[in-house]
């Protein structure tokens, strides 16, 4: 008999709301616009700012799963014993394999990345996870998908998954702060931050700094209500419908060919893209990804053209800067 799993994190949906964050307008917004587009998401900054909430909160802004999506979800963790019943949210703890997080293993058994298939993968303190495990994660997050090759088998696991990531700025996580002590040397803070390749960085649509929440409105709120999340979700999915509509995929997921012949960009925003392209030094992968979230942007916005706001907004959600 098949173990029904509504939900890997939790079986309440009202748990984690945008409504119970307080302050972070900054990190919320930019968590809607990555949901919206599919976009992967990396959160920096020091512990108890609440990164990892963020991160479960997106498993409750994502749109119900499609039939086939469903379909292609329970195909895997058929392998399991399990049926899902709504999207996977899979957060694996920073110890796990690689074999864990990628799969194979002599059963050839499906990873973390196949099990959030159509899904989330979440890597909170994103640094901890062994260099290699890392690393791995290139290929699928290009392709969608895995090549697992053995002496005796070759195969190939679906891993359709949107990652969210968070780290600290350090490994005591208070380098920079002027709440708390740093107690790490400078060499360690480097090994720390080199866990993260230029490449691996690259793979993120977006990086956005939380800092620590004003304590003036950590208790300002205490109205019980959930119109800030159902707000949220209602754009989201409404963006997300525009996007399978004009583009039969999410903007994430868009090829630099499908960006220059679908996306139209106002003539202001192309300007602003190209100066802080070449400010900057971005790659071909963080323009074009620039591109995608702005596209975004503007789908929230049910703008059929990207405008030089889209483009600030989107290189806002760019700055490396704070990872050097």
């Amino acid at each position: 008999m098949k173990k029904v799993v509504k939900n890997t994190e939790t079986d309440s949906n009202t748990d984690f709301l945008l409504d119970y964050i307080q302050g972070q307008a900054d990190a919320k917004r930019a968590l809607i616009i990555a949901i919206a587009g599919n976009h992967n998401i990396l959160f920096y900054g020091p512990p108890g700012t609440g990164k990892t909430i963020l991160a479960k909160t997106a498993a409750n802004l994502q749109p119900a799963p499609s039939e086939q999506e469903l379909l292609e979800i329970n195909k895997i963790y058929s392998l399991i014993n399990q049926e899902m019943t709504r999207r996977p949210f899979r957060s694996p703890h920073h110890s796990a394999s690689t074999t864990a997080i990628i799969g194979g293993g002599n059963q050839l058994v499906p990873g973390e990345i196949s099990l959030a298939h159509k899904g989330i993968l979440f890597l909170d303190e994103m640094p901890e996870y062994n260099r290699s495990t890392i690393e791995s994660l290139r290929q699928p997050i290009e392709e969608h998908c895995i090549n697992i090759s053995r002496a005796e088998y070759n195969f190939c696991f679906p891993a359709d998954f949107q990652l969210i990531a968070a780290m600290n700025p350090c490994p005591c996580g208070y380098y920079g702060s002027s709440k708390e002590t740093c107690h790490c040397g400078m060499r360690q803070i480097v090994s720390y931050r080199n866990k993260m390749s230029g490449p691996i960085l690259d793979r993120f649509d977006m990086l956005l700094q939380v800092p620590n929440a004003n304590q003036s409105v950590l208790f300002k709120n205490t109205t019980i209500s959930t119109v800030e999340h159902e707000t949220a979700r209602n754009l989201i999915k409404t963006a997300r419908e525009r996007q399978i509509l004009s583009r039969q995929n999410y903007n994430s997921r868009l090829r630099s060919h499908e960006i220059i012949s679908r996306l139209t960009l106002d003539n202001s925003a192309h300007q602003i893209l190209d100066i802080a392209a070449n400010r900057y030094r971005m790659s071909a992968r963080s323009y074009f990804s620039t591109i995608k979230v702005a596209q975004t942007i503007a789908d929230l916005e049910q703008s059929d053209v990207i405008l030089p706001a889209h483009i600030t907004e989107a290189l806002h959600y760019r700055n490396r800067d704070l990872l050097i």
